[in-house]
């Protein structure tokens, strides 16, 4: 690695310590406040930031000739100089790229100072599939970038999204296989993984789903199969019109297994069982209709989520859009002709409206086949057999059959704790994770990372705009108005705009 690097530039600085680990982002190192008089009595402060190549230490002299095994060696920035004389502490990012095998009892590194040269070129390789999937993941990718001062050849990246984290491999960088990546502009190539589905039911990975297609699967009780399918700007208007509807339909064998289906529209891209938009619980093959909330946001890329709920469960999942046309006019024709009689009279315990002239019998078959439930609000006719099958939830009133009543129970209101510490009931956690959770991801109207909401913002203005912390703070930066060049607050601009520029 080091025929690549500018050594020197006339500082020399090189010295072992006993390698610490400390919870950080990126690549910066904290080093004891010696090194710190030192690099600046040999006026390293002048030059810019600093880097520093880390090596593992054997059984060799610091400072004598090494071997150049990438493995061996990575670079990093520093981030201060507060850690303990004799040590250095380093990042889970440094320290992993330093120690790939088991780390031993005492990791001694030498640190050295170097000069990186401005990267131009990167190419990065995830490890596995599933980061391509993400909604603007090169974004998401210079996001994490942000907390690196340098990139070395085979060093691996994480990349985190909410609760996912995706490892990309550094295959390439120009114009050296160490260089720093601030205050530059680096064009970054993104290689595909070498296996496309390999242990697909282990990842997170959308699988494309063709709409009027069939696609068989697997999956196990606890875990998540994930696929995608596309509905273009012609299919958005029918829908949106109440002309056609989204159709996701799931099969499943009677083995004894169980599935739940959660749906969403990207950018969520992963749904779960708190965070989704369409959901359907009932049990064995089921239909879900998926009725878009907003007429404008229709057209785009959805997720469907298979959850195993109960064992392991073969299916077949499709997703059509339907003609609600004809069902609509059925649906007219019946209520037109269901206009009741005016001979007729209402059955005492059924409460249909029946015949006068057949009244007598059908009450006295009635009374004998039929029972109604009881239950505030329900109402429901049911055959006398069928009467004991027939129960309600005693926290919701919701009616299900007595095999049913198990997975209600524990889909429904079991309780469900959120990252964040939160505590609540499915219903309740949907809408916590979607609207008032600070982990929950958004993009940021401000920068347009992806990053997460936080919680309220301070300001009282800042929470009647509707922003999260994250923009309330991301908005406090200035910029230059484009008219008059004042700088201004980025979530003041359109006040500005409109109060100092627009005409009358």
């Amino acid at each position: 690695m080091e025929e690549v690097m500018q050594l020197g530039k006339g500082i020399s600085f090189s010295h072992m310590f006993e390698a610490l680990r400390y919870d950080g982002p990126g690549d910066k190192i904290k080093l004891p406040p010696s090194s710190f008089k030192e690099l600046s009595d040999e006026g390293a402060l002048d030059k810019g930031p600093m880097y520093f190549r880390l090596s593992k230490v054997s059984d060799r002299v610091p400072g004598a000739p090494q071997d150049n095994d990438a493995d061996e060696a990575t670079c990093c920035g520093v981030l201060e100089f507060t850690a303990r004389e004799g040590s250095a502490e380093l990042t889970p990012h440094v320290w992993n790229n330093l120690f790939r095998g088991d780390s031993p009892d005492v990791p001694l590194i030498e640190v050295r100072y170097v000069s990186l040269p401005k990267g131009t070129y990167a190419k990065l390789k995830p490890e596995g599939v599933g980061f391509s999937d993400l909604p603007n993941h090169r974004a998401v990718l210079e996001t994490a970038l942000r907390n690196h001062a340098t990139l070395s050849e085979n060093d691996f990246v994480v990349v985190n999204y909410g609760q996912l984290q995706y490892k990309l491999k550094v295959l390439e960088l120009k114009p050296a296989s160490s260089v720093s990546v601030l205050e530059t502009d680096v064009e970054v190539d993104i290689e595909g993984p070498d296996s496309v589905l390999d242990n697909v039911e282990n990842q997170h990975v959308l699988v494309p789903l063709e709409t009027g297609k069939v696609e068989s699967g697997v999956v196990e009780e606890g875990k998540f199969r994930y696929y995608k399918f596309l509905l273009d700007e012609g299919m958005g208007e029918k829908i949106a019109s109440g002309r056609a509807n989204i159709e996701v339909k799931i099969e499943t064998d009677t083995s004894g297994g169980d599935t739940d289906i959660y749906v969403s529209r990207h950018p969520l891209v992963f749904p779960t069982q708190h965070r989704h938009e369409w959901s359907s619980h009932e049990m064995g093959s089921k239909v879900l209709i998926l009725k878009p909330r907003d007429a404008s946001l229709v057209s785009g890329t959805y997720s469907i989520g298979v959850y195993g709920f109960k064992g392991t469960t073969k299916y077949q999942l499709s997703v059509a859009v339907k003609d609600v046309l004809n069902s609509q006019r059925i649906g007219e024709q019946a209520s037109a002709s269901s206009s009741v009689d005016v001979d007729s009279v209402v059955c005492k315990n059924c409460k249909r409206y029946i015949s006068s002239r057949t009244s007598l019998l059908h009450e006295a078959y009635c009374v004998r086949h039929n029972v109604v439930c009881m239950h505030d609000g329900c109402g429901v006719v049911l055959r006398k057999e069928e009467a004991t099958d027939h129960v309600h939830c005693n926290k919701c009133g919701q009616a299900f059959q007595q095999r049913e009543m198990e997975k209600h129970m524990k889909v429904f209101h079991e309780p469900l704790h959120c990252p964040c510490g939160v505590v609540l009931e499915k219903e309740d956690m949907v809408q916590h994770q979607s609207s008032t959770c600070p982990l929950r991801l958004i993009v940021c109207r401000f920068c347009g990372d992806t990053v997460q909401a936080g919680g309220e913002p301070l300001d009282a203005r800042d929470r009647l705009r509707n922003m999260c912390e994250h923009e309330s703070i991301c908005g406090s930066r200035t910029a230059p108005c484009d008219s008059c060049g004042r700088s201004v607050m980025l979530k003041d601009m359109d006040i500005h705009v409109i109060a100092v520029h627009q005409k009358s």
